[in-house]
């Protein structure tokens, strides 16, 4: 019997762990370090890496890099979940060779097994390529296409900062998909929950019964700080915390930015921290924070120590790790891991974040 119960902790120590690791969604950019474009193999293994943590991403484009064919490819006959992006700027020959790109790859792959959204444009406005007016009309031409292509059921999008997201555009959309950064706002670390979730409650409001979707938010853990919005390992965790523990509480879906830190992104901005943003480092493999990523107060009767998780060897606490979770058994934690579908809402049904980690034991 000691041996049974010795195994039953372990048992449980793992799967506290993983659920303490794991989100929503995660935005993704397959680029290689050097800002080259990904083949199916190394997104493959970037799915392996990422797979302790989460089932679903977010990709910007399907025609830059032409990274939509390897991304899908790399997720046939899995249960990984897409939600699939069409760039948009002032230029609308780049929205263009994205749709089209789109409507190719419908042909190629079975959208109903891995796409679970379209986001049309990011950001568009927020830089000022795009009014609201155009960006809904690229909304609805694209629920055009796919219905067209009998792919009605797919929700359609546009993803913009909070203040950014005008009435057009929401009455556009099937959901609203917004982006949030206390950090860019230059709110300290102490402040920056309460503020971003002032900035959901306010789209919920505007969006007059539509779901809203986190579709951005994060911490950076180095380069500049902004005002009294400070980077660190220490602040970005601290935020995801809060951020995570009370998404989870209100049943607000989100996807984390970002799954891996991009040496190659821009830092010609008001802060060089665009590229360390993610959870795992630009070498693709090694995990960025100490488990457990964060820990909600509906976890207490499963808490732990850190320590006690990396002297059994639990949790995805290292490289190998990280390659091995995804075929060793840990998938088993996640409920309704397969059998997630989504609506016109946006939201993910089977892929709540309590179904997911709740503990069976």
């Amino acid at each position: 019997m000691p041996a049974v119960k010795q195994i039953l902790t372990l048992a449980l120590l793992a799967s506290s762990a993983l659920c303490n690791s794991h989100f929503n969604g995660l935005n993704y950019n397959p680029k290689r370090q050097d800002g080259s474009c990904p083949n199916v193999y190394q997104v493959q293994n970037d799915l392996k890496v990422l797979r302790p943590y989460t089932n679903r991403l977010r990709i910007y484009s399907v025609h830059d890099c032409n990274q939509g064919e390897p991304v899908l490819r790399a997720m046939e006959n899995t249960d990984w979940k897409v939600t699939l992006g069409l760039w948009v700027n002032q230029n609308d020959s780049v929205f263009e060779a994205d749709l089209n790109e789109l409507i190719r790859l419908a042909g190629v792959f079975d959208f109903s097994k891995q796409v679970d959204a379209v986001v049309v444009g990011s950001e568009a406005i927020y830089r000022g390529e795009q009014t609201a007016e155009q960006l809904a009309a690229k909304v609805l031409k694209v629920k055009s296409e796919l219905a067209k292509l009998g792919l009605q059921s797919i929700p359609v999008t546009s993803s913009e900062t909070w203040p950014s997201y005008y009435q057009p555009l929401i009455d556009a959309v099937d959901f609203v998909n917004m982006h949030g950064f206390p950090f860019w706002e230059g709110v300290s670390i102490d402040a920056a929950n309460d503020k971003m979730f002032d900035h959901i409650h306010d789209l919920q409001a505007a969006a007059k019964g539509k779901r809203v979707v986190v579709g951005e938010t994060g911490w950076p853990t180095a380069g500049d700080n902004y005002g009294p919005a400070a980077t660190s390992v220490e602040n970005a965790q601290k935020y995801m915390q809060q951020f995570i523990c009370r998404a989870n509480q209100e049943n607000i879906d989100y996807f984390w930015f970002s799954a891996f830190d991009q040496s190659w992104a821009s830092t010609n901005n008001a802060s060089n921290v665009e590229g360390h943003w993610g959870i795992i480092l630009d070498d693709y493999v090694t995990p960025k924070f100490q488990q457990p990523l964060y820990l909600c107060s509906d976890d207490k009767d499963h808490s732990y120590s850190a320590s006690s998780i990396e002297s059994t060897g639990s949790g995805p606490s290292s490289n190998a790790d990280n390659a091995n979770n995804a075929n060793n058994g840990y998938n088993s934690v996640y409920v309704n891991d397969n059998k997630g579908s989504a609506d016109k809402s946006g939201f993910v049904a089977g892929y709540s974040a309590s179904q997911r980690c709740r503990h069976s034991y």
